[in-house]
C-alpha cells in the first residue's frame, strides 16, 4: 500500500496540477454543521436519493419543487401521516415521477425519521455522532432503517448530505487495487472492512477526509 502523497500526485497529474485538484475537493461539514440541519431537509435529501436512483438525474432534480409541494415539505410527521388515498392522488399527479414504490419508500423514511427523532434526537446528531472510522458501518445501518436505501444509496445519500464518507465506485475499486491496498474486487462486509482500513490509514497518515481521499482515488485509476 503506498503513502496517500503517490496518490494525490497521480491525481493531481490528471487534474492540471495539485491547487486544480485541491479545487475539486468536497469538503463535508462538520458534526455542529450536521446537527443543524432539521429532518425535513434529511428526508427530502434521501428522497431525492431514492428517485435519482435508475433514473436521470436532471429529471428527478427539475422535478423536485413540485415533490417538496406534494409532500408538505417532507415535513416526517405529516408524511408518515399520509394514508392509501393521499398516495393514491399523488400517483395521479402529472407533476411528479409517478412511481409507487419509491413514493412508498419516502412515507416509509419519513416513520423511519421520526422513529430516529425519538431515539437520537435527529438524523443530524445520528449522522454527527457516527464515526468517519466506521462509515461502512452507518452505510449497512442506513440500508436497516430506511427503505430503498442499500447499494450505494446510503454513501451517496450521505455525500449528498455533506457527512464525510469515501464512495466505492469502480474508478475508486480500480486504484485501491493499483495503490495496493486490496488486491481484487471488495466484496461483502469483508471487503468493505479492508477498504475502510485502507481509508482510515490514508487518512491518519495525510490528515484528509474520507471525501477528498475518495475523489484523489478516482482521478488517480487512470
Amino acid at each position: 500500500m503506498v503513502p496517500f502523497e503517490t496518490v494525490f500526485e497521480a491525481a493531481a497529474t490528471r487534474a492540471g496540477g495539485a491547487a486544480a485538484l485541491e479545487t475539486r475537493m468536497p469538503v463535508p461539514k462538520s458534526a455542529a454543521e450536521l446537527r443543524g440541519v432539521d429532518d425535513d431537509r434529511y428526508l427530502s435529501l434521501m428522497s431525492r436519493r431514492v428517485f435519482r436512483a435508475g433514473l436521470k438525474q436532471s429529471l428527478v432534480d427539475a422535478k423536485w419543487p413540485a415533490f417538496e409541494d406534494a409532500f408538505m415539505g417532507f415535513d416526517p410527521k405529516r408524511v408518515r401521516a399520509m394514508n392509501d388515498e393521499a398516495l393514491e392522488a399523488l400517483l395521479s399527479e402529472k407533476r411528479l415521477i409517478r412511481h409507487g414504490p419509491k413514493m412508498r419508500a419516502v412515507m416509509r423514511n419519513a416513520a423511519a425519521v421520526c422513529a430516529l427523532a425519538e431515539d437520537t434526537g435527529g438524523v443530524g446528531a445520528y449522522l454527527a455522532d457516527w464515526p468517519a472510522s466506521a462509515i461502512v458501518g452507518l452505510w449497512d445501518d442506513i440500508a436497516k432503517r430506511f427503505t430503498q436505501m442499500g447499494g450505494r444509496s446510503a454513501p451517496v445519500f450521505l455525500r449528498m448530505a455533506g457527512k464525510d464518507t469515501f464512495l466505492l465506485t469502480d474508478d475508486v475499486a480500480r486504484a485501491l487495487v493499483r495503490w495496493g491496498a486490496i488486491e481484487g474486487e471488495p466484496t461483502g462486509k469483508a471487503g468493505r472492512a479492508l477498504v475502510q482500513a485502507a481509508f482510515n490509514r490514508w487518512a491518519e497518515e495525510s490528515a484528509r477526509p474520507l471525501s477528498q481521499i475518495s475523489m484523489a482515488l478516482a482521478l488517480s485509476a487512470g
